[in-house]
């Protein structure tokens, strides 16, 4: 006959009352966590997402392996993290192209906006419009005018993926200006900008990154304008869309952020939201990341405030469809 002690019944009964999915020897994070970057390495998601890594797992004390999945516009890493356990130990670099935009468009996207909880906006990113070398625009307006005296040859454009927002730009300038523009998606950044400088593409709509610089002071691109009215100091250089006379108010950035599954426990989630808060507050990263072109968000202190940031940017996007008449798949 096996007698339980009052000890151990307590820890019966506590075991049987935590959540399947999440129950830990320790506190949270007592063992590796996994960041999901649903980009190749080298693009922009990914250059953030190891800035992120590397302070967080200072902040944490446990390792930070950053996992890039490509392919499907962020859809296969959006699964993946919906695929592990909510437990916080697998989240999400996300942006509206995977976490809004994907489920809104695409049918083969078989989870919501709302099945993933937002932990901590992060950052909101300079979009830029890039050309070859060879094209003979050298600005916004030279470069519409180009693309409507041969519209019989419309020019091909590269994009992150199929429906992300740089493609919708795409749409959406090709409507409002009678141009004709040719989608070619990329699993990411990296080999988007890479075939645009062999002169695969005509041009690419992408966020910005340093390495287009260089490209642009070896000749082989040009950096047009960006999307937005006001700029990091760091990006001075670049046009900002004011300044176009055909499209001065043709204004887009995306946000980042990090995500989980929306089952996490809110003490995780909240764990996580310090953390990430507490990488914002540092002054390195801040400097690392607008030196790629970010603008840098306050930290948010509360779920109910990361909450209202995922609904606004759901109506912000479900607006852009309208613009462009696009009817979500659901």
């Amino acid at each position: 006959m096996i007698t339980l002690t009052r000890r151990s019944l307590i820890a019966a009964a506590a075991a049987a009352a935590t959540p399947l999915g999440w129950a830990q020897s320790g506190p949270y994070p007592n063992k590796p966590l996994t960041l999901i970057v649903p980009y190749p390495a080298g693009g922009a998601s990914d250059g953030a997402a190891r800035i992120f890594a590397e302070a967080i797992g200072k902040d944490m004390k446990q390792q930070v392996v950053v996992e890039n999945i490509g392919g499907g516009t962020g859809l296969l890493g959006a699964n993946k993290v919906l695929a592990a356990a909510a437990d916080g130990y697998t989240f999400f670099h996300g942006s509206a192209n995977e976490v809004i935009l994907a489920p809104l468009l695409n049918a083969a996207a078989r989870y919501k906006p709302t099945d993933f909880k937002f932990a901590q906006p992060t950052t909101e990113a300079t979009i830029v419009l890039l050309v070859r070398n060879g094209l003979g625009v050298g600005s916004l307006d030279e470069f519409l005018a180009h693309a409507q005296r041969n519209k019989a040859k419309p020019l091909s454009f590269a994009t992150v993926g199929i429906d992300s927002l740089y493609h919708l730009m795409g749409d959406a300038m090709a409507r409002r200006t009678g141009a004709s523009f040719l989608h070619v998606p990329y699993k990411g950044a990296a080999p988007a900008i890479q075939d645009l400088a062999g002169g695969q593409v005509d041009f690419a709509i992408l966020p910005y990154q340093t390495i287009m610089d260089g490209m642009a002071q070896q000749g082989r691109l040009k950096v047009l304008t960006s999307f937005s009215r006001t700029l990091p100091s760091t990006l001075k250089h670049i046009p900002t869309i004011d300044t176009s006379k055909r499209l001065p108010d043709f204004e887009y950035t995306i946000g980042a952020g990090y995500l989980v599954r929306k089952e996490t426990p809110n003490d995780i989630a909240d764990r996580l939201r310090a953390s990430v808060g507490h990488a914002l507050r540092q002054a390195d990263v801040r400097t690392r990341l607008e030196a790629e072109g970010r603008t840098v968000l306050q930290p948010f202190a509360s779920q109910a405030q990361a909450d209202a940031y995922l609904a606004a940017q759901l109506d912000r996007y479900t607006h852009l469809l309208k613009e462009i008449d696009r009817e979500p798949v659901r």
